[in-house]
């Protein structure tokens, strides 16, 4: 009887392959067969699930998107029982940054997928999903910090929220420059939740 093949996790394992070379050597200049090399088969197997380097990415950048979602939701978890506002957006922007080496890998394989998009309608329009969904749940924390008098309500707006996903989004770019550590891009972060907050708050356990 032949064998089962689970078609899923050979996915996640070429891309997993990706990741690698990304974390180590960048994405512009890995081909699909420099891809196959890392994982270990053959350069037509890895074409039977991905025809070109643009679907691999994008397959990629989808896992890496759940894996990001599944970490942050993790953060949040090992908060007290019922985490404040300004906690949960805390915890999500730092689960925004690359802090090791799998959320590191993850960015690099972003940032390729994005330098893409800009010129590509169909690639854009997958990179754009995802934000408005977040804008609209940090403007839900927002609110909500506001209804509990712990935020003036002229900030609980979308725009605050697109800001805090700004400042996450350009503090991930920095840390992989090697502008900022990740200490240092945790502390810029904490800066900007006491200008909108207009107070100190200690950093929950395990930054």
């Amino acid at each position: 009887m032949p064998k089962k093949v689970d078609h899923e996790a050979r996915r996640q394992e070429i891309s997993a392959a990706l990741w690698r070379l990304a974390n180590t050597r960048g994405v512009d200049g890995v081909s699909l067969r420099d891809v196959a090399a890392e994982a270990g088969i053959s350069l037509g197997r890895i074409q039977h699930y991905f025809r070109t380097k643009d679907e691999l990415l994008l397959f990629a950048l989808r896992h890496i998107n759940a894996k990001a979602t599944e970490r942050i939701a993790q953060r949040i978890q090992a908060l007290k029982a019922e985490p404040t506002p300004r906690e949960v957006l805390r915890a999500c922007c730092a689960g925004m940054l690359p802090l090791d080496a799998e959320s590191r890998a993850g960015l690099l394989v972003g940032a390729a997928y994005y330098s893409r998009a800009v010129h590509d309608p169909a690639l854009s329009a997958e990179a754009r999903d995802g934000i408005p969904k977040l804008r609209d749940f940090f403007a839900d924390q927002l609110r909500l910090a506001a209804e509990r008098g712990e935020l003036p309500p002229e900030r609980a707006t979308e725009d605050e929220a697109m800001l805090l996903i700004a400042l996450s989004d350009g503090l991930a770019s920095y840390v992989l420059l090697g502008i900022h550590g990740p200490e240092q891009a945790l502390a810029l972060l904490d800066r900007q939740l006491d200008n909108l907050f207009g107070g100190r708050a200690e950093p929950a356990e395990g930054n």
